[in-house]
């Protein structure tokens, strides 16, 4: 009996130590969890990295490594120790696809013989950003993170509609097809791969953050997302922003879900309806099964911005 009572107590001790250290191991005590990158092979010379912020492309070339975008504050070095157990070759380019935190800010952690490339308007947006990484921080006046660092992180080379850079199979490819989630977004195409990174214009199958602040546009996205489908005919994956690796016609899906959110909203909007009644009463329709139903924030942000957007 005893040995069964010493027993159990042993049994509920060590118990309560895994638990402890559990906690303190998972930030309970303070400590802050690692930041880890998960890897997905897309072809030999192509990964896709996860983890930290938004999906990161890496395009392993005959003389260096091609990164697009470069996640939260604090992540910068643990996506270049990841790309290092992928490859021996330096990262020479970074492309950042739009401006929010989540995906430039760590930047300032590449060193700085990394030429940095975006669109003109990402350049201008990334001035005035903060290092604060949620999206309805990143557009208060503030000082940058990139003031913070002496202006290490920002563009060194800047496209208006187009830029080549490289050749042969190793060519990539910026584009500029119009305001979306903001008025930068650059879709970047691995041509020898045919392959597209697409970023936050492409987030995944949901209403998508339309940032007016930096430019973004609840009129233009559908048609923007259109003119990427058209230009890209063969394609066999796209790298979006926070989902899984989609389809050309899953980017046509998505032009259309979003041409028909404008519709629906703006003749709301003519029937009278307040914003507060349509973000509270639109429903993703049944045709597209496996949308993400919106927070009420973003939903509301949306309608109104149709709203503005429509006289």
């Amino acid at each position: 009996m005893k040995r069964g009572i010493v027993l159990g107590l042993m049994i509920a001790v060590g118990a309560l130590s895994l638990a402890v250290a559990g906690a303190q191991q998972g930030g309970g005590g303070g400590q802050p969890a690692p930041k880890v990158v998960e890897v997905q092979k897309l072809k030999d010379n192509l990964y896709v990295l996860t983890g930290g912020g938004g999906n990161v492309s890496a395009f392993i070339t005959t003389s260096g490594v091609v990164v697009v975008d470069a996640k939260n504050p604090g992540w910068g070095q643990p996506l270049l120790d990841k790309i290092k157990t992928l490859t021996d070759k330096p990262v020479t380019i970074l492309i950042n696809s739009h401006t929010h935190g989540d995906h430039v800010s760590g930047n300032v952690e590449f060193p700085a013989t990394v030429d940095i490339v975006t669109h003109i308007n990402t350049k201008s947006n990334m001035e005035k950003m903060i290092p604060n990484s949620t999206a309805q921080d990143q557009t208060r006046p503030a000082q940058t993170i990139f003031q913070a660092n002496g202006g290490k992180g920002l563009p060194k080379r800047t496209f208006k509609d187009k830029m080549t850079i490289g050749s042969g199979n190793d060519r990539v490819e910026l584009f500029y097809f119009g305001r979306g989630h903001t008025d930068g977004d650059a879709w970047v195409l691995f041509p020898s791969l045919q392959v597209l990174h697409a970023a936050d214009i492409f987030s995944g199958k949901n209403v998508p953050l339309l940032d007016a602040n930096n430019g973004g546009s609840a009129a233009e996205i559908g048609n923007t997302l259109q003119k990427a489908h058209d230009s890209f005919p063969t394609v066999t994956a796209i790298v979006t922003g926070h989902s899984t690796t989609a389809s050309l016609a899953d980017l046509r899906e998505y032009a259309a879900f979003n041409r028909e959110f404008l519709a629906d909203v703006r003749a709301a909007k003519k029937a009278g309806k307040t914003v507060d009644e349509v973000a509270s009463t639109w429903k993703i329709p049944a045709k597209y099964a496996g949308y993400a139903e919106p927070a009420a924030n973003r939903m509301k942000n949306n309608v109104q911005l149709v709203y503005n957007e429509t006289k």
